[in-house]
C-alpha cells in the first residue's frame, strides 16, 4: 500500500512543513583559496527591495537584482553573470543575466536609455515601495542636507586600453582597476600605480585587422601599454598590482575582467576624443 503524500502544508503528525529556500554563494573573505560559501542578502535603503550582494572584482560588494533577466531587455553593458560566488560585469554566453540594482531602483535615475520590459519592472518596484511606506514597513534613509547623492558610474566610462595588440574593454576607469590577487585578505591596490611606467592616450583607428566588418573610418581614444615592456603588459592583462605580480603564491580571487573589444558591440564606449590632461593626470 502505497502512501498518500499530504496536499497541506503540514505532516502527517500535524506538524508545519518548512521550505528552505536557496542559499546565495559568495567566496569567504579571510581564506587564501576563496572557497564559495552561503551568501546574504540585504535591503535597499533607498526602496526597501530585497537586493543579493556578491563580491566582485573590485573591493566592494555588487548589488545586484535577486531575478535573472532574459539579455534581450538588458544594455549589454548592464549584463552580469555568477561564477564560484563572484559577480563579472559581463554574460557568459546563456540567454539569462543578472543586472544591478541600481538600475531598477526607483529611487535612482537610470544612466542609460531602459527598454519597456525593464521600464515594468521598475514601475512594479515603484508601487511595492509606495505599499511599504503607507503600511509603515519601511522607512527610506534620507540624503544628509547640503551634499549631492553619489551618482552611480555610467557604462560609457570604460575606457579602452592595447595590450599585447590586443584591445580590451576596461572593468571600470583605468585609476580603479583593483588587483584580483588575494593572500589572506583582498588586495586593496590598483593596477595603475605611480611608480610604474604607465600608458599614452592615443587616437587609433576604429577597427585595426582588416578581416572585421566595414565600420565608419573613424579614430577612437585607445589607452595604449604596446611602448611598455612585455612584462609590463603582462601585468595589466593578469590585473595584478605590482606587488602581487612578481610571486606567483598569492590565488587570483577572480579572474581578470577585461573584455576583448568588438567596435560593433561596444559602440557605447567609443570616445573620439582624447581625455583632458586633468582627469588622466596619473595616466601619462
Amino acid at each position: 500500500m502505497r502512501p498518500t503524500p499530504s496536499a497541506t502544508g503540514c505532516h502527517r503528525d500535524g506538524s508545519p512543513r518548512r521550505s528552505r529556500h536557496p542559499r546565495l554563494l559568495r567566496a569567504d573573505p579571510t581564506s587564501p583559496s576563496g572557497p564559495p560559501r552561503a551568501g546574504r542578502s540585504a535591503r535597499c535603503r533607498r526602496c526597501g527591495h530585497r537586493i543579493d550582494l556578491y563580491p566582485g572584482t573590485g573591493p566592494r560588494s555588487v548589488a545586484l537584482h535577486p531575478a535573472e533577466l532574459p539579455i534581450a531587455h538588458v544594455p549589454e553593458s548592464w549584463r552580469w553573470h555568477l561564477s564560484g560566488g563572484l559577480a563579472h560585469p559581463h554574460p557568459d554566453g546563456s540567454n539569462w543575466c543578472r543586472i544591478p540594482h541600481a538600475l531598477l531602483c526607483p529611487t535612482r535615475t537610470p544612466t542609460c536609455p531602459l527598454s519597456p520590459f525593464l521600464q515594468t519592472i521598475r514601475r512594479e518596484l515603484a508601487v511595492r515601495t509606495r505599499l511599504l511606506i503607507d503600511a509603515g514597513a519601511f522607512t527610506p534613509t534620507p540624503q544628509p542636507a547640503g551634499t549631492c547623492a553619489r551618482r552611480d558610474p555610467a557604462p560609457a566610462n570604460r575606457p579602452v586600453a592595447q595590450i599585447l595588440l590586443v584591445r580590451y574593454l576596461a572593468p571600470s576607469l583605468l585609476d580603479a582597476i583593483a588587483c584580483v590577487a588575494r593572500t589572506r585578505h583582498p588586495c586593496a591596490q590598483t593596477v595603475l600605480t605611480p611608480e610604474r611606467p604607465a600608458g599614452r592616450w592615443r587616437l587609433l583607428p576604429t577597427s585595426p585587422h582588416r578581416d572585421q566588418l566595414a565600420l565608419p573610418d573613424t579614430l577612437m581614444a585607445v589607452y595604449d601599454l604596446s611602448h611598455l615592456p612585455h612584462t609590463e603588459q603582462q601585468r595589466w592583462r593578469a590585473q595584478r598590482c605590482p606587488t602581487h605580480a612578481a610571486t606567483a603564491a598569492a590565488a587570483d580571487l577572480a579572474l581578470p575582467a577585461w573584455q576583448v573589444f568588438d567596435p560593433r558591440l561596444h559602440a557605447a564606449h567609443i570616445r573620439t576624443r582624447l581625455p583632458r590632461p586633468a582627469l588622466h593626470k596619473r595616466e601619462r
